[in-house]
């Protein structure tokens, strides 16, 4: 089977990763479980190879990190003084997440800037049309969805690719679609039990995105994702058939 390459210009590094897993299982930063972690983390990087997604070295490299730090906390401690505390092995890693956090909410802010003066123009100044979302969430609340139906699905070691063309998935969203206001990602999963379907499913998603036919949305963090059949585009408006007459022009 050939391998297909899907490329999103949102990925997120792997520190992103780690603050999706830490919030999302509401995990203190300063205590951080490393053995739950690393497991975690490890399956996410599974469902990323699985969907053959471009996994950049610094995951690989954190991947890395992880299992050291696991190690490290594993070995004997060293003795102290009694009311001392030895160095914690985590001690960089939570370093790193305090600064990502700091980046994160400079970022957030500079981007409600941009929200409350995105309609202001200076005179001289360009008019960009701003799009709608078709992709409005987290990218690793997708990794969730897709994780979740890997747990699902049959182990398998060697299936035909053509058994699960990304056409019938295009088709089966589209027809799931039909007469409803919005579909849970999930439901969407829910009828494969091989893991390529999944896979195909999750292709097909993304090529109906990209197409703008769908929505894919997460009001809230964590929280279900839903797909919303894309709106209908706006009539244009029909140019006037004949310009009015000047005034005192001349009658025929």
């Amino acid at each position: 089977m050939n391998a297909i390459d899907i490329h999103l210009e949102n990925f997120e590094g792997p520190l992103d990763l780690l603050m999706h897993l830490i919030r999302k299982n509401n995990l203190d930063i300063y205590d951080i479980p490393i053995s739950q972690i690393t497991a975690e983390y490890l399956q996410y990087l599974d469902v990323m190879k699985s969907l053959n997604l471009e996994v950049a070295g610094e995951f690989l490299v954190m991947a890395a990190t992880l299992m050291q730090i696991k190690a490290k906390m594993l070995l004997p401690a060293p003795e102290v003084q009694e009311g001392e505390s030895g160095p914690d092995p985590r001690g960089a890693l939570v370093s790193m997440l305090e600064e990502y956090q700091r980046y994160k909410e400079a970022s957030k802010d500079m981007n409600g800037r941009f929200n409350r003066y995105k309609d202001a123009f200076y005179r001289g100044s360009p008019v960009f049309s701003s799009e709608e979302k078709y992709l409005d969430l987290d990218f690793y609340a997708l990794m969730d969805a897709v994780k979740r139906a890997f747990q699902r699905a049959e182990p398998t070691r060697e299936v035909e690719a053509d058994q699960f063309p990304i056409e019938s998935r295009v088709a089966k969203i589209e027809k799931m679609l039909e007469g409803r206001e919005w579909l849970l990602l999930d439901d969407v999963f829910a009828a494969e039990t091989k893991r390529l379907g999944v896979i195909t499913c999750f292709m097909a998603l993304l090529e109906l995105v990209k197409q703008r036919r769908i929505l894919v949305s997460q009001d809230e963090a964590y929280q279900e994702v839903r797909i919303y059949p894309a709106p209908a585009p706006a009539a244009a408006i029909a140019p006037e058939t004949a310009a009015p007459q000047a005034a005192g022009g001349a009658q025929n």
